[in-house]
């Protein structure tokens, strides 16, 4: 039999027999860990085994993603300043600063506050942008791989693309449509900015070693509707799936919440698949709709709602659910949570799945 490290490959290709299962343990760890409140039984244990424990493969970003590196400009001053509930970011640069503010709570760290306030801002991040340069640490990398094993394949996610990292990092959602509106031009400027500059990014990516990339960007159409992505974010999924594919890598993007207005275009992508559609009752899609949309060619990575690794739900559901995705979507299919397990899920239900699994190849294998 394949090892799990072998059949993420395959998953992508010719399809995997059984598919892996990988589900996402880190926020759940840990949260728990620093609450204190990991179960008896892993409260000495490491995350990976954790995941060994459980039955289940890793999908190893945090292990692979510290090799790829954003080195800033020297001429750029950052400094950081920490208190317990916010974290303050300030870059000074020689045409401007720009400053963020970072909410810290129990469950998360998340941006409050935007570096690009006002439109003379775009200039500040445009100058950013432009003197950044990538590597990636081939010494890392191979730390990783020692570590991780066949456990998984190497994998890491990118940084977001144009509207979403203007969304989530740079403006807000709300200040970047009314810029859009209100001052078109100077943001074509910036979106070209982040396409170009990314390219050095990519071409890092694409002359490493690790041969699965993610697209990590939390795609979601209450935010990102169809008109803008088509507007801003297909054409550079194409070319970022084709350099990409040049240099032998498998690339899928990270699309969760609500997509069922953005499924329609997946195979206009170039993505070898897609990570995290939520399904009901958690997003907007049933699988079946899912399963419509990717076809026999796309590999869909994840596919159990998050919900139903909460103890108020019925584990039967969960059981049932993770059958029907076997079922649908085997062998394009990497087995895991859309999209993580929450800090109060049962970790139990991890277990649960992974005899799913074992259960259903068995019935498959005597069929």
């Amino acid at each position: 039999m394949l090892t799990p490290r072998q059949r993420c490959l395959a998953a992508f290709d010719q399809g995997a027999y059984p598919p892996v299962w990988q589900p996402r343990l880190e926020h759940w760890y840990n949260v728990n860990k620093r609450l204190g409140s990991l179960p008896e039984r892993y409260r000495h244990l490491e995350l990976l085994d954790v995941y060994d424990d459980l039955g289940a493969s890793v999908r190893p970003y945090h292990v692979f993603n510290p090799a790829l590196r954003c080195i800033e400009d020297p001429s750029i001053e950052r400094t950081v300043a920490d208190s317990p509930d916010r974290v303050t970011i300030t870059w000074r640069t020689p045409v401007g600063e720009v400053s963020a503010v970072e909410r810290r709570t129990e469950l998360a760290q998340q941006r409050a506050e935007f570096p690009i306030k006002r439109i003379e801002d775009i200039k500040v991040i445009d100058y950013m942008l432009r003197g950044r340069r990538w590597e990636f640490d081939r010494e890392v990398y191979e730390k990783g791989v020692a570590i991780v094993g066949d456990r998984a394949e190497p994998t890491v996610y990118i940084q977001r693309v144009n509207l979403q990292r203007l969304f989530l990092e740079y403006m807000g959602f709300e200040n970047t449509l009314y810029a859009l509106n209100d001052h078109p031009r100077a943001m074509e400027r910036l979106i070209r900015t982040i396409d170009e500059t990314d390219r050095a990014m990519l071409e890092v990516v694409a002359n490493c070693p690790v041969r699965v990339i993610n697209f990590g960007d939390n795609v979601h159409s209450h935010l990102l509707g169809a008109r803008l992505f088509e507007r801003w974010l297909l054409l550079v999924y194409r070319s970022r799936a084709e350099l990409l594919h040049r240099a032998g890598k498998y690339v899928y993007a990270h699309w969760d919440g609500y997509v069922r207005e953005l499924l329609p275009y997946v195979h206009e992508t170039g993505l070898d698949g897609i990570e995290a559609i939520t399904p009901q009752p958690q997003g907007d899609v049933t699988l079946e709709e899912a399963k419509a949309a990717l076809g026999d060619d796309l590999t869909l990575v994840d596919g159990i709602p998050a919900v139903y690794f909460l103890p108020d739900y019925p584990i039967e559901d969960l059981v049932s659910c993770t059958r029907k995705v076997l079922d649908l979507f085997s062998p394009r299919l990497i087995l895991g949570i859309s999209d993580e397990i929450s800090p109060p899920g049962d970790i139990e239900r991890v277990r649960v799945v992974s005899e799913v699994v074992r259960e259903w190849w068995e019935e498959q294998s005597r069929s």
